[in-house]
């Protein structure tokens, strides 16, 4: 897996544009932030993420649609349960992922971070298509960031505690962090 540096695009993979990111205000890449998703809840495979994150959120498609059609939000890359990535912000742009966060005391990580999120939730297991798929990406990008590495991937729950849960207790950071070894 290889980041063309000049689109900020990983080679290869899928790429959906999201209206839901802007220009980094001149920070370094530092920081890897994992997420969960899945639309409906504790659903996988539909469309429901894609949508959400180009604003495209059908409302009669489920009842908890209406509930967060309103949300402008998107993350730099998805992890379907395959393994499958779908990009949907090139890496130098700012993705509306993290929300109110701080890590290592320093606080808007959206500015300096890349957001991946998992589909999953917290209460079921990831795939090992998932962490291999994962564990690729991230060697990816410690080579095209070398301000990231294993110490700056953390979970969303890392640094919005209190706030978020995931990527949840089912999340094996072991497995991961072994896998970057």
């Amino acid at each position: 897996m290889r980041i063309c540096s000049g689109s900020g695009l990983v080679e290869g993979v899928e790429y959906i544009a999201s209206p839901n990111c802007d220009a980094r205000e001149g920070d370094e890449i530092s920081l890897a932030v994992v997420h969960n998703i899945s639309l409906p809840p504790g659903e996988f495979g539909g469309q429901g993420i894609e949508q959400l994150f180009t604003n495209c959120l059908d409302t009669d498609e489920h009842p908890y649609y209406q509930t967060i059609h309103q949300l402008k939000v998107s993350s730099h890359i998805l992890i379907r349960r395959d393994g499958r990535l779908i990009q949907f912000v090139p890496f130098h742009l700012r993705a509306w992922h993290a929300g109110v966060s701080s890590f290592a005391g320093r606080e808007k990580c959206n500015e300096y971070s890349v957001g991946i999120e998992l589909e999953g939730c917290d209460n079921l297991p990831f795939e090992d298509e998932q962490y291999a798929s994962l564990t690729e990406l991230l060697k990816a990008l410690f080579t095209a960031y070398p301000h990231i590495n294993v110490e700056r991937v953390a979970g969303h729950s890392d640094i919005a505690p209190g706030r978020k849960t995931d990527p949840g207790p089912c999340f094996d950071w072991v497995k991961l962090r072994e896998s970057l070894a």
